[in-house]
């Protein structure tokens, strides 16, 4: 599908099935790179956000999202595809790094680019420290970061749901946030930045900051 035609066929679609909220879309810039760093409560985030976003957004997908069989999974794929999604295998650091090395084209370029900084879905409900690529594309490329918060998408399409259900589900923007290049320590400078963005992803959803890493679901 051509994104455009992939864009127009789903929103209506998820205002009706949703009841989408949208807050604070005015603080998405409307030109220029962005990066949009989100919570991840369920798979349909990723689908959700390019859908309200005032502008086209790209994410990182599972490689497995693009590769299932069958007519779902050629499904899943090919919309994601629409979307503007970037593959990225997991627990491949080099394949990672790739990945992010693909986004940070993606931001020269001027465009969007969303990412999820926990890495996975959280199946407790919590929010979880967040992986320093984030920060490394924001200092990286100079783009600011907008913190987003999607609420109701756990309760939509729980983790091993195979397809959504009707229900509300709101997304929030947040105020754009800048990071300089660092002049000392680039790992501490990144760290700090991860964690002021979650800080404020977590202000936005109201969740219970866990302080570790999603390892659990790292590896499922």
């Amino acid at each position: 599908m051509l994104p455009q035609l992939t864009r127009a066929l789903l929103v209506p679609v998820a205002r009706l099935a949703f009841r989408t909220v949208v807050e604070g879309r005015e603080h998405v810039p409307r030109e220029g790179p962005v990066i949009l760093a989100a919570n991840h409560l369920s798979f349909l985030d990723s689908f959700l956000i390019p859908l309200v976003s005032p502008r086209r957004v790209a994410f990182l997908a599972k490689a497995e999202y693009f590769t299932r069989p069958g007519v779902l999974g050629r499904l899943t794929g090919s919309t994601l595809l629409g979307l503007g999604a970037v593959a990225v295998p997991r627990g491949e650091h080099r394949a990672a790094q790739a990945a992010l090395e693909t986004a940070l084209g993606v931001l020269r370029e001027g465009r969007a680019f969303g990412i999820h900084p926990e890495g996975s879905r959280s199946r407790d409900g919590r929010l979880y420290r967040g992986r320093t690529g984030v920060a490394w594309l924001a200092m990286a490329s100079g783009a600011p970061v907008v913190p987003v918060a999607v609420l109701g998408t756990d309760r939509v399409q729980p983790v091993g749901a195979r397809f959504p259900r009707p229900g509300r589900v709101t997304v929030r923007f947040g105020a754009p946030l800048r990071f300089e290049t660092p002049a000392g320590s680039a790992a501490r400078a990144r760290r700090a930045a991860t964690d002021a963005i979650m800080a404020e992803i977590g202000k936005l959803s109201g969740q219970e900051y866990a302080g570790c890493y999603n390892e659990l679901s790292a590896g499922q």
